[in-house]
């Protein structure tokens, strides 16, 4: 059995890591759609110019895209990424929250796993509303080519009901072994 823990607290382990680094390259990512967005902002108005050219119009030929697209994509991409930067903090929570424990059977180990597959269920849905919303604010008000290729799924309701799931089995070991609570540490 103890080898069997090992494996798990392995698991958490490299989760843990892995959370840190979605986290990392979300908020990298998100910043530079930010200042992507704010240098296409800026670049407007012929404001900048290389050899009589701007910065618009090399965006626009290298991407072929019209600007409208353009910004629908990069906005997206911001959104994605605050999307992914909330599943990725409350997973390294989660994670850590485990490892101090010693085991994913708590009661409030359990409900946090619960509540990351919640959040696991509602965040791509709602930033993938928020990107259809952007889209389609944009597309009233500049010309749109086509619906940028960023536009996120929701694929993450399958992972959602899986922690959901497991959170039931790790409650179930819990009541069943004892209770190692971790949460009221906080």
């Amino acid at each position: 059995m103890e080898r069997t823990l090992g494996i798990i607290q392995t698991f958490s382990k490299i989760g843990k890591i892995l959370s840190k680094i979605a986290y990392i390259c979300c908020l990298v990512g998100g910043i530079c759609c930010i200042v992507g967005v704010c240098s296409l902002v800026i670049g407007s108005d012929d404001v900048i110019k290389l050899g009589g050219v701007t910065i618009h119009g090399l965006v626009e030929k290298s991407a072929n895209m019209k600007m409208g697209t353009i910004y629908a994509a990069v906005i997206s991409g911001a959104i994605g990424c605050a999307g992914g930067f909330v599943l990725a903090m409350l997973c390294g929570k989660y994670f850590k929250h485990e490892l101090e424990a010693g085991t994913p059977f708590t009661m409030g180990g359990a409900k946090e796993l619960r509540r990351l597959g919640i959040f696991w269920i509602c965040v791509p849905v709602v930033t993938r509303t928020a990107m259809e919303i952007v889209y389609v604010i944009l597309e009233h008000f500049m010309k749109v080519s086509s619906k940028a290729e960023v536009m996120g799924d929701v694929s993450g309701i399958g992972i959602g009901i899986t922690l959901i799931v497991v959170s039931y089995l790790c409650q179930y070991g819990a009541e069943r072994f004892g209770d190692c609570t971790f949460l009221e540490k906080e």
